[in-house]
């Protein structure tokens, strides 16, 4: 065999060895999608629930109606004309059983933590970001399987005994 026909075909296993390796390489990021956002779920099956905070410390919605298992996008807008070192807002879904007020209280001197007691976070469903006047924060998560009343506060000092509030009703 000529070097010429040596190059070739030294070229041609590079080729297919770089199209290997490009394959595999999409094949495992396809599956870690799959894997991480799952492919029986649709946006069909996502409710979205905007809620917007204001400066009078008050939720737009204060009652959200679920189902167990349930996939909720929650949208947090905030209208603000007040500074955000002075006037932000979170909504914080707390667990079952949690005593709210001392959830608060401690959460108070978390301000690096967006509020929320570092010691308590697995007392917490789900939260959105602290934001100011204009922003807007979206998660998503998934009603949990107990009926009850799920409680969900801003817990920027002195906005939830000021009355920022509301429940996640989970009825099946």
């Amino acid at each position: 065999m000529s070097a010429v026909q040596q190059n070739i075909n030294s070229k041609k296993e590079v080729d297919n060895m770089k199209w290997i390796k490009s394959t595999l390489v999409l094949s495992v990021m396809l599956m870690t999608a799959q894997m991480v956002y799952g492919t029986d779920r649709t946006d069909s099956d996502v409710r979205t629930v905007e809620i917007t905070g204001t400066d009078n410390m008050r939720f737009s919605v204060e009652e959200i109606e679920a189902s167990p298992g349930e996939t909720i996008r929650l949208v947090f807008n905030v209208e603000s004309n007040i500074p955000p070192a002075a006037m932000q807002h979170n909504v914080v879904i707390l667990d079952l059983g949690v005593d709210v007020d001392g959830f608060v209280e401690t959460s108070i001197s978390a301000r690096d933590n967006e509020y929320i007691d570092p010691e308590k976070e697995d007392q917490v469903i789900a939260n959105t970001l602290m934001i100011g006047g204009g922003e807007t924060s979206e998660i998503e998560f998934t009603v949990p399987e107990t009926p009850g009343e799920y409680t969900y506060v801003c817990t920027f000092p002195g906005h939830y005994q000021a009355g920022m509030v509301g429940v996640l009703r989970v009825s099946s």
